[in-house]
């Protein structure tokens, strides 16, 4: 049997018990070119929130469809060449416990490279590409500048804020509690951690950043941006990772007001996304790893355990309450 987590209604706020229905359902029999996959890893990310509640860059999610998500798993049988029993492979897995696909978009996931193989769901995966491109081809950094990274102790964030030390920035970055700007201080090694939540937020970010802001990796929007464009320079970037402030918000807050400074600084703002650099991943991942193998990049994973907490699970996302790449192991890995 194949249990399957269906998207039942369009989401207000954060998500609820209502917006999904739980299915179990008999798995059929293979065609050819065919091989089924048990889940092991499912991947939370914010943009599943949107998916579940509108067109974006890919479809909104259809009623009675099952949630979409990447996932990792193991090959179980197979009648295709190109995938054997045995195989760890990921891709568009969506929140089942099992998939049948022929492998289209689906990829071979190096399980002897002696790493965790939760790993490659986050910075050896599309979080660390989407950290790698987006500061070093949209921000666009040379060493001296200043980085503030919104949301610096999350899955993107931390890859983002010890890319920046390694090309020689100082970083500063905002976090929710106190226990994540330690974190960020004391293990990754970033210059300056503030809570954003401080009600003097503002004053310590001015003073953490004496001369102003070259570049804002901005994963969170809203009064994080506003904060960081008051203190923008001449010629600054702000590479647009994310908006989390506003995806799972029935209140959509007051807003950005100094949107105005890109002008006077003859700044630039650039949307950006992991897709746009999937073709070039290889350089990434190579950089990537030669870093973590060398003890340069250090990483976090908050795996959660279960298939049935997938829908309270999600929400911790826009809480805050995840502390690194969030997953759901929803099955064991092979030994």
């Amino acid at each position: 049997m194949n249990k399957q987590w269906l998207l039942s209604k369009r989401p207000e706020g954060l998500f609820n018990d209502g917006d999904f229905e739980l299915r179990e359902v008999i798995i059929p029999e293979l065609k050819d070119e065919q091989f089924l996959v048990r889940t092991i890893y499912l991947s939370l990310d914010p943009t599943q929130r949107m998916w579940a509640q509108m067109d974006t860059y890919l479809p909104a999610v259809k009623k009675g469809d099952v949630m979409r998500s990447l996932g990792m798993g193991v090959v179980i049988k197979s009648r295709n060449p190109a995938f054997k029993e045995g195989d760890i492979v990921q891709g568009m897995t969506g929140w089942q416990t099992h998939v049948i696909t022929e492998g289209r978009d689906y990829s071979l996931v190096p399980a002897r490279s002696g790493l965790p193989l939760e790993i490659y769901l986050g910075p050896l995966g599309m979080t660390g590409i989407t950290a790698y491109y987006g500061l070093l081809e949209i921000g666009k950094p040379e060493k001296g500048e200043t980085l503030l990274v919104s949301a610096a102790a999350g899955a993107v964030g931390s890859v983002v804020s010890q890319i920046g030390k390694i090309k020689g920035l100082r970083v500063v970055g905002l976090a929710g509690t106190d226990e994540k700007c330690q974190w960020l201080s004391n293990e990754l090694g970033i210059d300056v951690a503030i809570n954003y939540r401080d009600k003097d937020a503002y004053n310590q970010l001015r003073d953490a950043c004496p001369k102003g802001i070259d570049i804002c990796f901005e994963n969170v929007g809203g009064r994080t941006l506003d904060m960081a464009l008051g203190l923008i320079n001449v010629g600054a970037r702000v590479p647009l990772c994310g908006y989390i402030s506003e995806y799972a918000s029935s209140d959509k807050g007051p807003g950005v007001h100094n949107l105005a400074a890109l002008i006077s600084k003859r700044a630039s703002i650039e949307g950006f996304l992991v897709l746009d650099y999937v073709h070039r991943s290889r350089e990434a991942l190579s950089e990537l790893g030669k870093w973590i193998m060398d003890g340069r990049l250090k990483y976090k994973m908050h795996i959660d355990h279960g298939f049935e907490t997938l829908p309270e699970s999600i929400n911790k996302l826009f809480e805050g309450k995840n502390n690194g790449k969030l997953l759901v192991q929803v099955s064991e890995v092979p030994e």
